[in-house]
């Protein structure tokens, strides 16, 4: 894949870059070994400046970045605003809250002495340089909340981001180095995924992040195991959205649309399967395909749409033939289905679209859908909610409506993933934990949890 920027809202190729070569890539992991070595003894005041620095020309420069993000990927404007903002949201979250989620840990007196040790501490350090292989649906925030945590943990970054990003993933060194970090605090690789393999087997890379498909995840996996290093791994997702009897009907399919069309569907944790009880099936699928149609469809550069093309030509192709492949085994294609065809959209657009009857052997039921459509199941109790919702190889959330706090208890319980969100649509913020378990890869990103994870946690013994 070149590594270009495609504006897939007409197919324009408007910039192509060539990949780094050995010498290039051989001089920056130089750089970011030996900038470690100074960066990891910085003082979290020092780093949060930086940060906080970082995150207020961000600030300046949100609209910039969000017309750069949605030439190249194709997000609604207003969604890459908010984007950018987001993304200064979290790094000011880390730089004033990093020192206090790393402090020191002391174990208890009893537990200290019966060890025969006058102090006992538990320390976090910096692991050195991590490899980060980001993907293009959010461009920004899938790096910043790296990024963030891992430079105020005292690591330095190297971005290996999407090849039809290539301006964004610019843009963040960019940033970083005109906030005062030095340059081997966080550089971005302009490399092919082939060339990937061989950085991640380099020993000046101690660890690595990805977040993408199934199949790079499994490489980068194979690889850090092979050389025996730390990885975090954030999948696919086939998110379920169960709505119960005692919902908000009205309120649930509203949140439902939001939830499954949300940066043209293109979202790891955007909703898929809605799962409704059979009392409230038909109200609950009224609303909701009366809203899929109600959507703007058109230039992602206006204010006024909600939903842009898809990030590639291929990108279409496959959920047409996910589509396809449902309508040929019995689906009921409730609204959408079929490519656009609109001379004023001449790029990758693809309808909102709501599937209904669907079946365990329709393809769709087991993959993701990367784009705006939606599949309808019926059920006829809780127990069967459940069983259709970890009826998949992905776990990363999953979204329940009910007011009933027994259904809750049991959705937390028994669904297989790595957040329920009850009452709402699964949404990313830095305090909280993020990830997921099967298929959706394993580790955690964001709060605490996802700053120690490229932490070296040390046990400090010291006698009498």
């Amino acid at each position: 894949m070149p590594i270009a920027t495609v504006n897939p809202a007409n197919g324009e190729t408007l910039k192509t870059y060539e990949a780094m070569g050995e010498e290039e890539i051989e001089r920056r992991l130089q750089l970011a070994e030996a900038t470690f070595r100074t960066y990891r003894t910085t003082t979290f005041v020092d780093r949060g400046r930086l940060l906080i620095q970082a995150a207020n020309l961000l600030d300046a420069d949100r609209e910039d970045i969000a017309r750069v993000m949605t030439t190249e990927m194709g997000k609604p404007i207003k969604q890459a605003r908010a984007e950018a903002a987001k993304c200064a949201k979290a790094m000011r979250w880390y730089a004033e809250r990093a020192e206090g989620l790393l402090a020191d840990e002391e174990p208890a007196d009893s537990d200290v002495k019966d060890s025969g040790a006058s102090r006992v501490r538990v320390r976090y350090r910096p692991l050195g340089p991590v490899l980060a292989v980001m993907p293009w649906n959010f461009p920004l925030w899938q790096v910043m909340r790296f990024a963030a945590p891992a430079l105020m943990a005292g690591n330095v970054g190297l971005l290996k981001h999407s090849s039809n990003v290539p301006q964004t993933a610019l843009y963040i060194e960019d940033l970083f180095h005109r906030a005062g970090y030095t340059e081997g605090c966080f550089q971005t690789l302009l490399i092919g995924a082939g060339q990937v393999d061989d950085i991640l087997r380099d020993e000046r890379v101690k660890a690595a992040t990805l977040t993408g498909s199934e199949p790079a995840g499994r490489a980068v996996a194979s690889t850090a195991g092979e050389m025996i290093k730390k990885t975090v791994l954030e999948l696919g997702g086939s998110d379920p959205y169960v709505v119960m009897p005692s919902a908000d009907i009205d309120r649930a399919a509203q949140i439902a649309v939001t939830a499954r069309v949300q940066n043209n569907g293109q979202s790891c944790i955007a909703a898929k399967r809605f799962i409704v009880h059979t009392d409230v099936y038909d109200a609950f699928a009224d609303r909701f395909v009366e809203g899929m149609k109600a959507l703007v469809v058109g230039d992602p550069m206006l204010d006024e749409t909600d939903v842009g093309p898809l990030s590639s030509e291929q990108g279409r192709t496959d959920l047409e033939e996910l589509v396809d492949d449902a309508e040929r085994s019995g689906a009921n294609v409730l609204c959408g289905g079929h490519r656009l065809r609109r001379p004023e959209l001449p790029g990758w657009y693809y309808p909102p679209t709501v599937l209904a009857d669907i079946t365990r052997e329709m393809r769709i039921h087991r993959e993701e859908a990367f784009g705006p459509v939606a599949t309808l199941y019926r059920a006829s109790d809780l127990d069967e909610a459940v069983l259709i919702a970890n009826d998949s190889p992905f776990g990363l959330s999953s979204n329940v409506w009910t007011r009933d706090e027994a259904e809750v208890d049991r959705f937390v319980r028994d669904l297989e993933a790595g957040s329920v969100y009850v009452n709402g649509m699964t949404a990313s913020h830095p305090a909280f934990p993020f990830g997921g378990v099967k298929r959706s890869g394993f580790g955690r990103e964001l709060s605490g949890h996802g700053i120690r994870e490229f932490c070296n946690i040390t046990t400090v013994w010291q006698g009498a």
